[in-house]
């Protein structure tokens, strides 16, 4: 199971008879085994990975790290906040931290101000938030594992 889920991890775009190959499994146990991995919520969904600068998306969004420190609520701790902040659909992703704030939100709106207005009028209002800091992604590097730039190296440096 472990080694399927990792070739999927890789690419998901595997057909279960390449899969099959690779494992020395049976197309049928592949199978199989990619719909128990689906219906116990292990393979929540395949998805492309999209670089947004070739793809023109990073010029159109601006990005955001919210950093937010919380009062947890009685009998629920932190995931009641948590429920009410990653339904709004600016959220891209929500981490619980340690260290200096509690949650970790990243957001995505068309433009500064639309980001700084939903900070103020939607995160900060929110019952339980005591403070944020707000910075802007100003360009993506790698994320999960994917590196969005070009080897681009000096060819002018000494070969060694």
């Amino acid at each position: 199971m472990e080694e399927i889920l990792e070739l999927l991890k890789q690419n998901a775009r595997l057909s279960v008879k390449d899969i099959a190959a690779m494992t020395k499994k049976s197309e049928d146990e592949v199978a199989a085994i990619i719909k128990k991995l689906e219906d116990d919520g292990v393979i929540l969904k395949y998805a492309a990975i999209v670089n947004p600068e070739k793809s023109g998306e990073s010029k159109d969004k601006v990005r955001a790290e919210i950093q937010l420190q919380v009062t947890p609520e009685r009998e629920h701790g932190f995931d009641a906040l948590a429920d009410r902040i990653y339904r709004f659909p600016q959220v891209k992703s929500l981490f619980l931290m340690s260290g200096g704030y509690d949650f970790k939100v990243i957001i995505e709106g068309d433009s500064l101000q639309e980001v700084a207005f939903f900070v103020s009028s939607k995160l900060a209002t929110l019952e339980g938030v005591r403070a944020t800091k707000t910075c802007f992604i100003l360009k993506k590097y790698k994320e999960n594992d994917i590196v969005y730039v070009a080897d681009e190296r000096d060819r002018r440096e000494a070969q060694a």
